[in-house]
């Protein structure tokens, strides 16, 4: 499985892939809002949280459908089924390479964008660590919608549809720890519930992805 993260990692630098895109992506999104809604600081902060978490997770939706399906143009999706790694690993470690190259950067850059939204100082750090336990979710959800499309030509926007559904829960809840850090409120059940759909997100979605791709592969 490290091999697999290896590889893609240096595929994701060599091609510009996520890192760069969904950076830039995150924070023209943070610069544009602004302009949007107006200079009110207080009306900014309101939203913040919010609009942090939502251009977080449209970020991460930029390099999904590259998950899987550069690997079955060129074959290597067929070599890595018949890899001594199970495909559960295969899909696990899509999902952390992804994570590695799109949430983690997303998580450290966003508590300083949340300056250009007038976020409250306390919100910063929770933020910043709801976006470390929420984006791992994102990331594993992602991996197994790729799974489910990688066999479709332009399945881009299928995959779409079928992963924001899925987004849902991970962005009430971490946007409400972000909201909650920010207003001074307690947090414990938003921030345990959020740490727990990572948690099942990561038990259960390596299996889901790789029943997937066995199917598209037959």
């Amino acid at each position: 499985m490290g091999r697999v993260i290896a590889r893609d990692l240096r595929l994701a630098f060599r091609a510009g892939g996520g890192f760069g895109l969904g950076l830039a992506f995150y924070l023209i999104l943070t610069v544009l809002v602004p302009f949007g809604v107006g200079p009110a600081g207080a009306e900014l902060a309101r939203i913040a949280p919010g609009i942090l978490w939502v251009g977080a997770l449209l970020a991460c939706l930029l390099s999904l459908d590259r998950l899987f399906a550069l690997d079955r143009e060129d074959g290597a999706l067929d070599l890595l089924a018949t890899a001594p790694v199970p495909l559960e690993g295969v899909a696990l470690g899509k999902a952390v390479a992804h994570w590695l190259t799109t949430g983690l950067p997303l998580s450290l850059a966003a508590p300083g964008l949340g300056v250009l939204l007038n976020l409250p100082w306390p919100g910063h750090l929770w933020l910043g660590l709801s976006l470390l336990l929420g984006t791992p979710a994102l990331s594993l959800i992602g991996a197994f919608g790729a799974a489910l499309t990688v066999g479709l030509k332009r399945g881009g926007l299928l995959l779409s549809l079928l992963v924001l559904p899925l987004y849902v829960p991970t962005l009430i809840f971490g946007a409400d720890v972000a909201r909650r850090g920010a207003e001074g409120m307690a947090l414990g059940a938003p921030l345990a519930l959020l740490a727990a759909v990572s948690a099942g997100c990561l038990a259960l979605l390596p299996f889901a992805a790789a029943g997937a791709l066995r199917i598209n592969l037959r």
